[in-house]
């Protein structure tokens, strides 16, 4: 607007640019500007009435070269400038969809397996149904999209293709499974929002955390010990042992970046990583997939693992294992740190700033305990796990504990109950199907041609392991190999229930341990 302005300013009552050029051709100084008396039309117009007083320079009269010169340099340069304060182009707003190389990787992933000759054996509607699930394996190992997302599509493409029907594809949305785990996800909530988990971890170390050691086991047992209620490891030990492990190692002398890392910090992380898995495989609701591992194993072998059931043959093992595996990190990757009196003094200074069990403390510790109580001895009672969760959430609703709009803003429990349906829904039918007892059969004929004991022909089996543990146990691999497993090793000669269920809890553990430490 300035240059602009510069330029009429230049330009107003002058005569136009041919009649100077004829005047001056005249002149005898050649290439002089001449300023002329305006038209009477322009001095009558309301913007150029300033002119219509006497003014020597309405006369003409002949400047110098020089002048002449610099006043068409001025011209030019405001031209010249007038582009520039045209307003700057809006930056392009970025891609908010989908990872273009990752959904291109999936997609080619259904496409090639849909066109390869159907093995003997299998169905057409069962390959096709392979190559939507592996397809939606690569789309949840390179998310293009989050894994709900990843899994609606996957719907999406078996009902397009007439591969299953709306129906069956989104049946598993009424299994409790999937409902169990979102319901438990609103108990974690609960249990962040009213500080309780806090208090309990404080608690602990409060009372064991005058040593490294036992420091080390005062959280260890904290976090088994909210682990029944709370179904994610990330809500566990990311939202509540994380900062709680960080505020001690700093209580203790212990801060990343600056060489003490080893006194007690890199140690203490170490253990809470390493024994979160192990909580997390004790327990039906300590992960989200234990349960659908239960729901497989009923829908192939028609044998029913409930909470109890669960907790009883996971309990040992990982009692065992939560007292092993922090001392052997000790022995292995001492700290240089032995004792931690700041610890217990830090815990109870945060106990005091956290004054008595509050009101909302008290109702979701009680909810805790009918609930978990209801999960024990559902069975005599008649209570699945799903309805005793509805009650203590209920119980939170009513009392203000967890509002509603807390619930719906909870987009992981969401999330994870779309992809829990849509994992269930693919197994399921790849089960009915056929192609799951195909494939156990196959491996069963090749390990039982090779003509070995029942201990080695398990040693075999239980290679199905690292499979769960190539990224793909947190995806919906896990349901095809997890139900083909027992299938395999009930038809194997002299193979007994007992080492089914221990390669079946190795299996979760293994493969989850893999999972967290990717």
């Amino acid at each position: 607007m300035a240059s602009q302005t510069l330029i009429s300013s230049c330009n107003l009552g002058f005569r136009p640019l041919s009649t100077c050029r004829s005047r001056s051709s005249k002149s005898p100084l050649a290439g002089s500007v001449n300023f002329p008396i305006p038209p009477r039309s322009a001095i009558s117009s309301p913007q150029n009435r300033i002119f219509s007083l006497p003014n020597p320079l309405r006369k003409p009269s002949n400047l110098s070269p020089l002048i002449s010169k610099r006043f068409s340099h001025v011209r030019a340069s405001a031209a010249s400038a007038t582009p520039a304060a045209s307003p700057a182009a809006a930056p392009s707003e970025p891609w908010k969809g989908a990872a273009m190389k990752p959904l291109l990787a999936s997609i080619a992933t259904g496409v090639i397996l849909w066109f390869v000759p159907v093995p003997s054996g299998v169905t057409r509607n069962a390959w096709q149904l392979l190559a939507i699930f592996l397809a939606t394996i690569v789309g949840i190992i390179t998310q293009p999209l989050p894994l709900g997302a990843v899994a609606l599509m996957g719907l999406g493409a078996a009902v397009l293709t007439k591969t299953l029907t709306f129906t069956a594809a989104f049946s598993a949305f009424g299994d409790p499974i999937p409902w169990l785990i979102a319901l438990a996800f609103f108990f974690a909530r609960g249990f962040i929002k009213t500080g309780l988990g806090n208090r309990v971890a404080y608690q602990f170390v409060s009372l064991f955390g005058s040593s490294s050691l036992g420091l080390g086991y005062s959280l260890v047992f904290s976090e088994a010990l909210l682990a029944p209620a709370i179904p994610s490891v990330s809500a566990r030990a990311g939202g509540i042992f994380l900062p709680l492990v960080k505020s001690l190692c700093v209580a203790c002398g212990s801060n990343v970046g600056d060489g003490t890392e080893h006194r007690l910090g890199s140690w203490l992380m170490l253990t809470c990583f390493q024994t979160s898995v192990i909580s997390s495989a004790m327990f039906l609701t300590a992960m989200a997939a234990n349960p659908l591992s239960a729901n497989l194993t009923f829908n192939t072998i028609k044998q029913t693992i409930g909470w109890t059931d669960w907790a009883v043959a996971a309990f040992v093992p990982g009692l065992v294992s939560l007292i092993v595996v922090p001392l052997l990190l000790y022995l292995i990757y001492p700290p240089t740190v032995k004792s931690s009196p700041d610890a217990p003094k830090l815990a109870k200074e945060k106990l005091e700033k956290m004054g008595p069990m509050t009101k909302n403390e008290i109702i979701m510790a009680g909810t805790l305990l009918i609930t978990v109580g209801l999960w024990i001895f559902g069975g005599v009672l008649n209570v699945d796990a799903v309805t005793a969760a509805i009650l203590g959430l209920s119980i939170l609703l009513i009392t203000g504990v967890v509002t509603w709009k807390e619930c719906l803003a909870e987009s992981v429990a969401w999330d994870t109950l779309t992809w829990f349906a849509a994992l269930i829904a693919m197994a399921g039918y790849l089960n009915k199907y056929g192609l799951i007892s195909w494939f156990s059969q196959t491996v069963v004929k090749f390990v039982g041609g090779l003509g070995l004991s029942w201990q080695l022909s398990f040693g075999i089996l239980a290679r199905w392991a690292p499979l769960h543990s190539l990224g793909l146990w947190f995806s919906p691999s896990f349901p095809t190999l997890w139900g083909a497993s027992p299938t395999m090793a009930l038809g194997l000669p002299q193979f007994s229930m007992a080492p089914t269920m221990c390669h079946w809890e190795s299996g979760g553990v293994m493969g989850f341990s893999y999972q967290s430490s990717t």
